[in-house]
């Protein structure tokens, strides 16, 4: 199983939440966001310049900095094909 960041993801590609990285003030804003390990998130978006990036996760979306979205360790469901 690798691990990956959530900038790493691609659109519409399917994860599970395995370990948050951050620690104090970090760490606690980003577990209270909802992302806790365990939790399933899609990629919905990013902005043109790649930062931030837009997530679904059980029900509503968030955007996350890819400063923050490093923090975040996952494990892909699926791999989603480039057209």
């Amino acid at each position: 199983m690798e691990l990956k960041s959530i900038r790493q993801l691609k659109i519409n590609q399917k994860a599970i939440i395995k370990h948050i990285k951050a620690r104090g003030e970090l760490g606690r804003r980003i577990r209270d966001m909802g992302l806790l390990p365990g939790t399933e998130i899609q990629i919905v978006g990013r902005a043109p310049l790649k930062d931030p990036v837009a997530l679904r996760l059980k029900g509503f979306t968030l955007t996350l900095r890819n400063n923050e979205a490093d923090y975040i360790l996952v494990e892909e469901l699926d791999v989603p094909t480039d057209y």
